[in-house]
């Protein structure tokens, strides 16, 4: 069973001096205009999967196909298809960085994995938007929306069943079997607060980061790569996308606490209103015992959000959420330094990486 308890040990801790983030290959921050080439590369990509979603994703049935193409517009992140196209790249060197059409299609499954388990999660928290619209569910109906989500799930069960590499197919499908695990571990509350961190930290790897680190992993066994360490490089690349995945989406909960609706693309305080505790709130039930009654009763009664919000406002919660998440991405900076390609000063989809992982913790939506 996977466990982050290490990372609760080294981060989780109010006397660690948090260091700016390492760059690793250069101490030079890159702007947006430098890495222009290398996006404009990038989201000649994300083009091309979107294209390919679309066309897998075509059914006969006119409802069906509307409703599964629903959520996979311009108003997605596409954080993941960017970050595991971007890893591919980097490795690819010998090739001109050339992408794989193996490797892309990992990337449109992510996306596609991604997207089903929103509107499978829309359905189960009962939300009304999502990316800027009303919810599938909100649509359509629970009912069609769980098919629509199905159906997207076997479409890219079918995709990865044809790139035929078993390891792959087993990373991938652990991908939805962690997704299931982590929306089911929301369920419920564990009663002690050291408990609930962990359960925190267990869900936010289930629910995001294990996506990143199992594609990340899979792009790169599926590289044309003579190096004999391919076993452990791929497990440096597992090991970037968990870190990225945890600082994202400690990014995405402070962001929750922080952020208009408007922003967001959805209600904020979302978590809040569902009942979840997520780090900001957390920390700040350290400081404040209180918000352990509001927790245990996930914010049931009338007026606990609203005195949640206030706490957490007048606690260090929201700064030491932030101070964890950039942790996270410094180790995820770190590892990028393990990378044999790292030594070469040209490799810019490696820089562009360091890059992404910075900025995560500077986004606003």
């Amino acid at each position: 069973m996977f466990t982050i308890r290490h990372y609760s040990k080294r981060f989780l801790t109010r006397s660690i001096i948090f260091r700016p983030l390492s760059v690793g290959i250069t101490n030079r921050q890159k702007t947006n205009e430098e890495f222009q080439p290398t996006i404009n590369l990038i989201k000649e990509d994300l083009h091309l999967i979107n294209r390919d979603i679309l066309q897998h994703l075509g059914c006969y049935e006119e409802e069906l196909n509307e409703l599964a193409k629903y959520h996979f517009d311009t108003k997605g992140k596409l954080i993941r298809p960017m970050i595991i196209c971007t890893m591919a790249r980097s490795f690819n060197q010998q090739e001109d960085n050339f992408l794989h059409e193996n490797q892309r299609s990992i990337a449109t499954l992510g996306e596609m994995i991604h997207t089903a388990s929103l509107i499978h999660d829309d359905v189960v928290d009962s939300s009304d938007r999502r990316r800027g619209k009303p919810a599938a569910a909100n649509r359509w109906g629970p009912r069609k929306a769980v098919l629509a989500g199905d159906y997207i799930l076997g479409i890219a069960s079918i995709m990865l069943a044809r790139i035929g590499n078993s390891d792959v197919i087993s990373l991938l499908s652990r991908v939805i079997q962690d997704l299931v695990r982590g929306e089911f571990m929301q369920l419920s509350t564990k009663e002690s607060d050291a408990e609930q961190f962990q359960d925190y930290l267990n869900k936010t790897f289930c629910k995001t980061a294990s996506l990143f680190a199992n594609t990340c992993k899979a792009v790169v066994l599926l590289g044309n790569l003579s190096n004999i360490n391919i076993n452990q490089l791929a497990d440096y690349a597992y090991e970037f996308g968990k870190n990225f995945g945890m600082a994202f989406q400690l990014i995405d909960d402070l962001l929750d606490v922080t952020a208009t609706d408007d922003d967001l693309g959805k209600p904020a305080t979302a978590d809040l209103k569902l009942g979840l505790s997520t780090a900001p709130v957390l920390f700040a039930s350290q400081q404040f015992p209180e918000l352990q009654t509001l927790i245990l009763r996930r914010f049931s009664e009338s007026g606990d959000i609203e005195r949640a919000l206030e706490l957490i406002d007048q606690s260090d919660g929201k700064a030491r959420t932030y101070h964890l998440a950039e942790q996270y991405a410094n180790e995820a900076c770190r590892i990028l330094n393990n990378f044999p390609q790292s030594l070469n000063e040209s490799n810019r989809f490696l820089k562009f990486l360091i890059y992404l992982t910075q900025s995560t913790l500077k986004r606003r939506h």
